[in-house]
């Protein structure tokens, strides 16, 4: 069992013994979770006639303020069964989706519309998308974007992973966790897109987040040489949903001795990789030399230790790592 040591308190995994004691715990630390450009809609209502579904939730994500996406939420614990309790459920909602969006519209809108603050925070972002009022937003996510999921539990498992490989709607899973100590509760979690977020801030040394369009991934010798040039593609890639549309290039950083991104290519396509929820992103020809844009001295920080988000602009531009990131 995992522990948590934080001063001279230990703490120890919590275990939750019923579905809805987690869910309460999500909808409470719900912009933690999800970023703090988002809503989290606690809203249960039945879908579709004559397959029906009743999601755990909704979520309107605004991590990208010129591309905002809605997502159903499924809330489970991992000692449920991953095919009855969370396939079957998105497979359900994927299918009646479509046929009840004036419906999930509806009540979405009269949920927004209920309490002032969350009218004015969806209006105020439904201006930067581009849409001229909150019933133009929900038109164009529900009907113009393709809808994803995120399923929040408290433990991934490979079992879980094979069952969203399956599914045609992306889905991303989030960890949250809970440790104890008497009447005292941690929570572990990485928070929604955080791996997209970290990559920009409000400075002007940053890339724009609308500007993301490459994706930087650590390859060591043998990896880089054998799949990256030998085959034109890299695999078994974790990525937020959010991202498929929106990488078109790929580079490879070099790890120690190297120390170094060397390589990019333009991407032909992303896939799920066999049967994770991961992905595979084939090249549209071989990859092209670039710099070497080396590591600078003492800043081993900034070496990428899982995939991170630059655009190609700043890749092609950029004299050392510290202009890529």
């Amino acid at each position: 069992m995992d522990h948590i040591l934080f001063g001279e308190k230990l703490f120890t995994l919590y275990e939750y013994q019923k579905e809805d004691e987690f869910e309460r715990q999500v909808v409470a630390h719900a912009r933690a979770i999800f970023g703090p450009d988002s809503l989290y809609i606690d809203v249960k209502k039945r879908i579709g006639d004559n397959i029906v579904t009743i999601p755990d939730g909704y979520l309107l994500d605004f991590s990208f303020p010129h591309d905002p996406r809605l997502y159903i939420i499924e809330n489970e614990l991992v000692k449920h069964d991953p095919y009855r309790h969370i396939g079957q459920q998105l497979l359900r909602f994927a299918i009646s989706y479509k046929a009840s969006g004036r419906r999930i519209k509806g009540f979405l809108l009269d949920e927004v519309m209920k309490d002032a603050d969350t009218q004015r925070f969806v209006e105020e972002r439904a201006k930067w998308a581009g849409t001229r009022n909150i019933d133009a937003f929900f038109e164009e996510v529900i009907f113009e974007k393709p809808v994803a999921a995120i399923v929040v539990i408290d433990a991934s498992t490979p079992e879980l992973e094979n069952v969203l490989a399956q599914l045609t709607m992306n889905t991303d899973i989030v960890e949250f966790r809970a440790y104890q100590h008497k009447d005292e509760r941690l929570h572990q979690f990485t928070p929604f897109q955080q791996e997209v977020r970290a990559e920009f801030d409000n400075g002007s040394t940053k890339p724009d987040i609308n500007e993301l369009d490459t994706i930087v991934v650590p390859a060591n010798a043998e990896g880089f040489n054998e799949v990256f040039l030998g085959e034109d593609c890299w695999y078994a890639i974790r990525m937020s949903s959010s991202m498929l549309d929106k990488v078109h290039f790929i580079a490879a950083y070099q790890t120690a001795p190297i120390s170094a991104i060397t390589h990019y290519a333009e991407v032909a396509n992303i896939e799920k990789y066999k049967d994770t929820n991961k992905y595979i992103v084939y090249f549209k020809e071989t990859a092209k030399e670039v710099g070497p844009i080396k590591l600078p001295k003492n800043t081993s920080g900034l070496a990428p230790q899982a995939p991170r988000y630059t655009s190609v602009r700043r890749l092609l531009a950029a004299k050392t790592m510290k202009d890529v990131f």
